[in-house]
């Protein structure tokens, strides 16, 4: 008797299909989740910007009025009016304590924005943050 050997195969075509139908799916569920997740990440550095505003406006509270901490004066920084090449901080001002940051995120240049407003409490200076930020989820 001969034995009969069976010539190895490769791969079926449905076989390759149901795979690049698998890969597909996993593509177009993931990169949404991608981009929004480089998006969060990308306005942590706006987040991260506003420390010094928000030093500035404590040091103003300590020292004067609430109607005195605008951006330039009472140890609160100058303005930010335009983004550096590269930043996706775009604009930062502070009028009457409340910091407001504008953002330019991605190659699609939608805007978000960031404020913070100083509560006082029994001298102690916290801070409520608010914005565009928040309904996009990157804040």
């Amino acid at each position: 008797m001969k034995a009969q050997q069976k010539a190895q195969q490769g791969f079926t075509l449905i076989e390759l299909m149901i795979v690049v139908a698998i890969v597909a799916i996993l593509a177009g569920v993931g990169m949404p989740a991608y981009q929004n997740y480089t998006k969060k990440a990308q306005f942590s550095e706006v987040i991260g910007a506003t420390a010094a505003y928000k030093t500035g406006v404590e040091i103003c509270l300590n020292m004067t009025d609430i109607n005195s901490c605008t951006t330039g004066g009472n140890s609160i920084p100058d303005a930010i009016t335009s983004a550096v090449d590269g930043s996706v901080v775009k604009e930062i001002a502070v009028d009457k304590g409340v910091i407001t940051a504008t953002s330019s995120l991605g190659a699609s240049g939608s805007e978000a924005t960031y404020t913070l407003t100083p509560v006082i409490t029994a001298g102690i200076i916290s801070w409520t943050a608010s914005g565009s930020c928040s309904t996009a989820g990157y804040c």
